[in-house]
């Protein structure tokens, strides 16, 4: 279960943000995560709450928004919407594709007090 290394990683986040930025209490995270990142959500979402429990995101609202994966295709110069890496390309069935989109995971916003 990576999912709590990540947490862990999100709450190092949190922690230097606060120290930089000078706040004391987050009330919310949105996590952007990519549909080709290995990341399970429901996973992710438990290990959230295990980890920020007596910390400064202690009760944060966790917020994923699902990115779809998409891929440059380098024979049909088209962006395509792809399932998984090594996917055809759905318009000319080239294997030719690029991954634009889908493996990334970030968090996109805070909420904080």
């Amino acid at each position: 279960m990576h999912e709590m290394s990540l947490c862990e990683s999100v709450l190092q986040v949190l922690e230097n943000e606060a120290k930089r930025q000078h706040f004391s209490q987050v009330k919310a995270v949105w996590l952007e995560i990519g549909a080709m990142s290995g990341v399970e959500i429901e996973a992710m979402r438990f290990c959230f709450d295990v980890i920020v429990r007596n910390t400064l995101a202690d009760g944060a609202t966790l917020e994923i928004i699902e990115i779809p994966a998409q891929a440059w295709c380098l024979d049909c110069a088209q962006t395509v919407a792809i399932q998984q890496r090594y996917d055809a390309c759905p318009h000319c069935g080239s294997y030719q594709l690029q991954v634009t989109q889908g493996d990334e995971m970030r968090i996109k916003e805070l909420e904080v007090t």
